[in-house]
């Protein structure tokens, strides 16, 4: 039996690893260099599902369909566990005027997917305060969004509870332990953590870990801005997305509205573009937000990687060395059927899906 696991990285990938392996290892060791969730966990908008998904690989479709299926078990077990709801909200989801309608239609047909074609007029008495001037849409029923500051803070509760998982909070990895070319731990400014395996889950910062050991992992820092505004609860009834941007219900009123694609290394401070963009964006989703000022705007750093294909699986050559990773835009998406297979691959079980287009081997 593996005794001891460090993870380097508390998103909602780095926690979700941790309480998969948690009833299964001796002890769990998460580390995180500031608090745990607070990076693009807590940033991103929560859709339970890539924005455009018949634009995927099939690599990421798989993993996409797993989580969908199994978001709300993991909410409502969660909620029973930590008092805390994730809040899956199940609202389906508008596209507006795609250029690639088709392509989404036949994806749907070929995958099984509750996707299709809507007359507009539809679409308009679904969702009263959609802005004029659309033309076509098609929408996906059963699809959720997850309150994601609210999932992680129940990820949080639910491994504070376990008397074998260590929070280590505001303690940054340096780089790794080794012995030849095994991993023994990693190494941080107040001394070393041992371990069995250790499991990069640092997101836009994996890559940077890595090449402490001298590989390139192409996972580097793509910024995306949002803006919060709050509405009565009942004011948005669906997701809706049109060029690129898309407006989410809470359940609470909170519409969020998102998101920039920037490609600015570490920065990621807010931006008076980016506000003033989104507003606009807001306004030609939803009208009556002109009259509204947002009540928040924050950017976050997303991981991407190539195809937005992540890393899951052991280092080859590194012997005890692991990455679930490199996610990009679909980390809360992916992180159910990520962390499940992450898990049987390092306990040797049969895995969920295929594991091999994520395998780190020929990828770095």
């Amino acid at each position: 039996m593996t005794k001891q696991v460090v993870i380097v990285g508390g998103g909602v990938i780095g926690l979700l690893t941790a309480f998969n392996l948690a009833a299964e290892v001796e002890q769990v060791v998460l580390c995180d260099k500031g608090e745990v969730g607070k990076e693009s966990s807590w940033a991103g908008g929560g859709i339970v599902s890539p924005l455009y998904p018949w634009r995927y690989s099939p690599a990421v479709t798989a993993l996409a369909h797993w989580s969908q299926d199994f978001y709300p078990q993991l909410g409502e077990r969660l909620f029973a566990s930590t008092g805390v709801d994730p809040e899956v909200h199940t609202t389906g989801l508008y596209w507006l005027d795609l250029d690639d309608e088709d392509e989404a239609l036949a994806w749907a047909a070929r995958e099984g997917r509750p996707l299709s074609a809507v007359d507009i007029a539809q679409a308009y008495a679904a969702v009263p305060v959609l802005g004029s001037g659309f033309g076509r849409a098609i929408y996906m029923s059963g699809v959720a969004n997850v309150r994601n500051p609210r999932l992680v803070k129940s990820l949080k509760a639910a491994l504070q509870a376990l008397p074998n998982v260590v929070l280590k909070e505001h303690c940054e990895i340096t780089g790794f332990s080794r012995e030849g070319e095994t991993i023994t731990g990693v190494e941080t400014a107040s001394g070393a953590i041992a371990a069995d395996r250790v499991v990069l889950t640092a997101g836009a910062w994996s890559g940077e870990l890595l090449g402490t050991l001298g590989l390139n992992l192409p996972v580097e820092p793509v910024k995306g801005q949002m803006i919060l505004y709050k509405c009565a609860a009942d004011f948005l009834p669906s997701m809706v997305l049109a060029n690129g941007r898309y407006a989410i219900p809470r359940r609470d009123g909170h519409i969020l509205v998102g998101s920039t694609l920037e490609h600015c290394g570490f920065d990621k401070a807010p931006t008076e573009d980016a506000l003033e963009s989104l507003k606009a964006s807001a306004v030609e989703l939803l009208p009556a937000l002109a009259d509204a000022t947002p009540v928040a705007h924050w950017a976050g750093l997303r991981p991407g990687s190539p195809e937005g294909i992540p890393y899951i699986g052991e280092v080859p050559g590194w012997q005890g060395l692991w990455l679930n990773c490199g996610h990009y835009r679909n980390g809360l998406v992916l992180a159910p059927a990520s962390c499940q297979l992450f898990a049987d691959l390092l306990l040797g079980r049969a895995p969920i899906i295929d594991p091999s287009p994520y395998a780190p081997a020929g990828r770095l």
